[in-house]
């Protein structure tokens, strides 16, 4: 249910602050430890940060994706590992259960995830499937009241600390494609699994990502989501639908930042006896930066309005994440430039924010998976 305006125009005056005044002076502590400091986390679950798209009746705050992509603009202003720490819980980690989740699991798991008491993570990549999610391999075949999971799912974000994994496991193999895909709820604690060592990324220091191994890993009839095989692939789908669109909000708050630090530099920077922020070669990489962001927020508000309105949004959240997520690329690396060989040193942070960005165009589907749903939305509407 929607927030009034003064409530939510608190929301993000709190969270602006937060950014401001906590996140953004731990940022060098992070990529340095390759962690996020444990009291920051604690203020997190305090802000409610950890039930933001969760209904208010299982303890979370219950935004709808207009005001969630506000808030993730504002969340955009730093590096993108904070965001990571409570990202799954309100996105890819818990919405499988939002959306078609029994009562039993939204009671079950929900209050725990809004509180931040219970991490939530998502496992669908795997080593052979990626941009073909329809493909994984994964197995959750019957065992008396229950089922047998067996797979590895891989670079699955904060599997290290997660406590529950929402899973897509096939659980008809004789059935192709995605008709023969189920999701289920899984406790990080049941028998047989198996977590990877955390991989060296990029970037994103802080965000921890692992491999997540089944082996004959029983887990009750119950934790099929939504009491109905079959129906994972498209619970994965309406989940990521709502999740690019937030991904978009992020690329770009973080253009934002950049486009703001790259002005601020250029305004002070003197070369030639006067501030490069003059030189109209200066000029053209701000005004560009400036008007690719603009138009990204545009389109990821409209998508955000009318999936709000119950229209559907599969071309339109795809195109915003697509835009969003290669503009960032650019602004980052046009901020390097503006920043010169400053961009290149750690110091500045832009260097940082250049590694962190490149995630963007990958996950929550790639670029190329994001052209595939435009054209072939297109495709259809033109049928």
């Amino acid at each position: 249910m929607a927030l009034d305006a003064e409530t939510l125009s608190q929301l993000l005056d709190t969270v602006g602050r937060f950014v401001d005044e906590r996140l953004r002076p731990s940022e060098q502590q992070v990529e340095d430890d390759d962690h996020v400091p444990d009291a920051l986390i604690e203020e997190m679950k305090q802000l409610g940060l950890f039930g933001l798209t969760i209904p208010e009746e299982y303890g979370g705050l219950g935004l709808d994706v207009t005001e969630e992509v506000q808030v993730a603009l504002v969340l955009g202003r730093t590096s993108p590992a904070f965001r990571s720490v409570f990202g799954t819980n309100i996105g890819i980690g818990s919405q499988g259960i939002v959306i078609d989740g029994t009562e039993e699991q939204k009671q079950r798991y929900l209050p725990g995830m809004a509180s931040g008491d219970i991490i939530g993570s998502f496992c669908l990549t795997e080593p052979d499937s990626g941009s073909d999610a329809a493909a994984l391999r994964t197995t959750a075949l019957p065992n008396g009241n229950g089922y047998v999971l067996n797979g590895t799912k891989r670079y699955i974000t904060n599997a290290p600390r997660a406590d529950v994994f929402t899973v897509m496991a096939r659980t008809d193999p004789d059935t192709p494609g995605a008709r023969g895909i189920s999701a289920f709820v899984v406790d990080a604690d049941s028998p047989g699994i198996r977590l990877g060592k955390p991989e060296k990324k990029m970037g994103q220091k802080g965000a921890h990502v692992c491999d997540v191994v089944f082996d004959d890993c029983k887990i009750p009839g119950d934790a099929l989501i939504g009491g109905v095989e079959g129906q994972g692939f498209k619970t994965a789908m309406k989940v990521l639908d709502r999740g690019r669109l937030h991904m978009g909000a992020v690329c770009v708050g973080v253009a934002r930042r950049l486009i703001g630090d790259s002005l601020a530099y250029a305004m002070e920077r003197k070369q030639f006896g006067k501030p490069i922020s003059e030189f109209q070669l200066i000029q053209a990489m701000l005004a560009d930066s400036e008007t690719e962001c603009a138009a990204a927020e545009a389109l990821v508000v409209d998508a955000a309005r009318r999936r709000a309105a119950g229209e559907p949004v599969v071309k339109q959240a795809a195109m915003a994440k697509y835009f969003a997520s290669e503009m960032v690329g650019r602004v980052a690396d046009r901020a390097v430039q503006i920043h010169g060989g400053a961009g290149y040193i750690s110091d500045y942070g832009v260097e940082r924010f250049y590694r962190d960005v490149r995630l963007f165009r990958i996950y929550e589907g790639t670029s190329q998976i994001q052209q595939l749903i435009i054209a072939r939305e297109m495709i259809k509407g033109a049928a």
